[in-house]
């Protein structure tokens, strides 16, 4: 589990493809420094595990961790080319301030960015959305754009045929990650937010509200002076 606060800005060292799936190696000197064969790092927005470590001729440490098809189908993954930069952040720590929000590396899909709307010292940043994911975004609610924590600052009008949202990012945003060098035509990777996936499905499914705590407590109390 991640918090979608940015460690640092990782560049792609090799890829190797292997059948369907990619070999990515990524040089990242933060997160590599105590970083353990397994350990999960969240690359852009994709958790991925550790297989191996070594380091590059001018001693940035590098870790090395497999892409699988499904991750490649669902990622702007397949977009990068050696010396592309990446956002990289470690697993977060059970005794450590929860700073952005839940964020699990398992991408929903990808936005393509529209358009870019600057300010005197930001951005505002506005991506399509797929209709598959429009029910899952709600104004200043949160999402993951290539593994950043944010909040939603507009987003289209449900009736709107083509739906869309937008991002406002300040200087620290624009320049601690890689979101501050996109261009329009740009994907990134889209996580929504974990709640809003169980409401929908919990919906989709036709799911009654669960018993409230106290309808249960009501229940047992009844029971006992019975």
């Amino acid at each position: 589990m991640f918090t979608g606060l940015i460690e640092e800005i990782g560049e792609i060292v090799a890829i190797e493809p292997v059948g369907d799936s990619l070999r990515l190696t990524i040089a990242g000197p933060l997160v590599t420094s105590d970083a353990t064969h397994g350990a999960s790092i969240c690359v852009s927005g994709v958790c991925l595990t550790v297989i191996e470590q070594g380091a590059t001729p001018d001693g940035r440490g590098t870790f090395t961790a497999d892409v699988m098809a499904q991750s490649i189908r669902m990622s702007a993954l397949s977009d990068l080319a050696e010396g592309s930069k990446v956002n990289l952040e470690r697993a977060v720590r059970v005794d450590t301030r929860l700073g952005g929000h839940i964020v699990q590396g398992h991408v929903d899909g990808t936005a393509t960015l529209l358009s870019i709307t600057p300010g005197d010292a930001w951005q505002v940043l506005r991506f399509s959305l797929s209709p598959e994911l429009a029910p899952l975004l709600v104004d200043k609610g949160s999402v993951t754009l290539s593994g950043v924590s944010l909040t939603v600052s507009s987003i289209a009008a449900e009736d709107e045929a083509e739906q869309w949202f937008e991002v406002s990012l300040i200087p620290e945003t624009l320049t601690a990650t890689i979101l501050g060098s996109l261009q329009p035509g740009d994907r990134v990777n889209v996580e929504t937010d974990i709640l809003a996936r169980h409401v929908a499905r919990m919906l989709r499914l036709g799911v009654a509200a669960p018993t409230t705590p106290s309808s249960i407590i009501g229940s047992s109390s009844e029971g006992s002076q019975a």
